[in-house]
């Protein structure tokens, strides 16, 4: 199972619209970087600003961060666009057989395993800030 990459696409918008701070991005424009549609990135910065990372205005006046990325956590975004609730990362299957050993007893095994698999995934993104990701691009392009 992959997470929706929904995620990555809106921290590509953020570390665009800190990188690209002198500029006045339009949806259109974030969506070249992303080579995707506009549409899929305006649904996107509704959430962002759903969170109050981001104001959007109408038209070509553009997009502008309302946080600082030192101040929003790879976990801020993950919860502003995916709404992955706790426990619920990993889909187990379900109506197993319960005259069978293993499937009589694979999802209670499997349950605890799998949320502290989610919650030692969510650990490692409210570790890290939006910032630390504009540093290690511009490092990266430097």
């Amino acid at each position: 199972m992959k997470i929706s990459s929904r995620f990555t696409v809106a921290v590509h918008i953020l570390a665009l619209l800190k990188i690209e701070k002198e500029y006045t991005l339009t949806s259109s424009q974030i969506a070249e970087s992303v080579n995707t549609n506009p549409v899929v990135i305006r649904r996107l910065m509704g959430k962002l600003k759903d969170a109050g990372f981001i104001e959007v205005s109408r038209g070509n006046s553009g997009v502008r961060l309302l946080k600082s990325l030192d101040e929003i956590t790879l976990f801020d975004v993950y919860k502003a666009v995916e709404v992955v609730e706790q426990g619920h990362l990993f889909q187990i299957h379900e109506d197993t057989n319960i005259n069978c050993t293993v499937g009589a007893n694979i999802q209670i095994v499997l349950e605890v395993i799998l949320e502290n698999a989610q919650d030692a995934m969510e650990a490692v993104l409210k570790s890290v800030t939006l910032d630390n990701i504009v540093n290690k691009i511009l490092v990266n392009n430097g």
